[in-house]
């Protein structure tokens, strides 16, 4: 349909690109674009904001710069939709000084910028950079949404900040968001790592309908810190209370009877592995020869 369009403008244009991105062929999108300003059409910033995407999407920081000097070329960088994609593709491409560059040049910092911001310090381990952002917020009276929490709480749980992480557990609660299930896993994961099971058992036993993710999350916080059986016992409650274990979840109760020697309980497990059809996986394949290695 578009090839045999007889005039295209920038909307069918920018319509085009997106399909591609969409549709997971991003090295296509980009060169769509490349196509269009050949033939003299202006992009707008919703193309902008798609190519970034693309960029984004394909890893591709020298294509990513090169779009951002046409972005400030064509008066567009002051805009927040494309401050945003720039900061996104930024951080997914390893390049958070760059992310903060646009992030402080930018006029009117929305919510959504912070989170950017945030999630492109988290994304290149510069974890203390994001906590000391996520302060500067709250200062600001900027509210952060759920997936500032998460992953502000991936910064505290990555530095072992225990009271970092009580601090931004304080704001969730003052936000009503602990009852999201991506937050409540994101705080069980982060009292984990700080091992305080405590705050993380209180968390999970908070949660109206635990999915597989927060359920291995418990586990996993079990097992990181020593107490392997109370895992297991979990794992068993897990299935008891009809949720499906995934790759994750066995892999993590396998090196759990690796680490006690449990044999005869590994081979349960294997059991049921091979119910769930997830033998082949590689992952859960290797921690069952580590598993077996280990048990003699």
């Amino acid at each position: 349909v578009f090839d045999k369009m007889p005039q295209r403008n920038v909307v069918s244009w920018t319509a085009m690109i997106a399909a591609y991105f969409q549709n997971g062929h991003s090295k296509d999108a980009l060169k769509l674009f490349q196509q269009m300003e050949l033939e003299g059409v202006k992009p707008d910033k919703i193309t902008y904001v798609r190519v970034i995407d693309a960029c984004t999407a394909l890893e591709a920081l020298a294509e990513g710069r090169e779009i951002h000097w046409r972005i400030d070329d064509s008066g567009f960088q002051s805009d927040a939709i494309v401050g945003n994609a720039l900061i996104n593709m930024y951080g997914k491409c390893g390049s958070p000084d760059d992310a903060r560059s646009v992030f402080d040049k930018m006029p009117g910092l929305t919510w959504s910028s912070w989170n950017a911001m945030i999630s492109a310090y988290c994304q290149n381990g510069l974890c203390k950079e994001a906590m000391d952002l996520f302060r500067k917020m709250n200062l600001k009276g900027m509210k952060p949404g759920k997936f500032t929490f998460v992953s502000i709480l991936e910064a505290c749980a990555g530095l072992a900040d225990l009271a970092g992480g009580k601090e931004v557990h304080a704001s969730i609660l003052d936000s009503e968001f602990e009852s999201h299930i991506v937050v409540g896993t994101a705080l069980i994961i982060m009292y984990g790592k700080c091992r305080s099971l405590e705050d993380a058992k209180s968390v999970f036993d908070r949660m109206l309908e635990p999915d597989v993710v927060a359920w291995t999350a418990m586990i996993v916080a079990y097992a990181q810190n020593g107490n392997g059986q109370l895992a297991l016992q979990l794992f068993n409650q897990m299935q008891l209370e009809g949720v499906r274990p995934n790759n994750f979840t066995f892999t993590n109760v396998l090196d759990v009877c690796a680490s006690l020697s449990l044999l005869s309980v590994g081979k349960e497990i294997h059991a049921s592995i091979i119910d769930s059809r997830i033998e082949s996986d590689i992952i859960v394949g290797t921690a069952l020869v580590n598993m077996y290695g280990k048990c003699g």
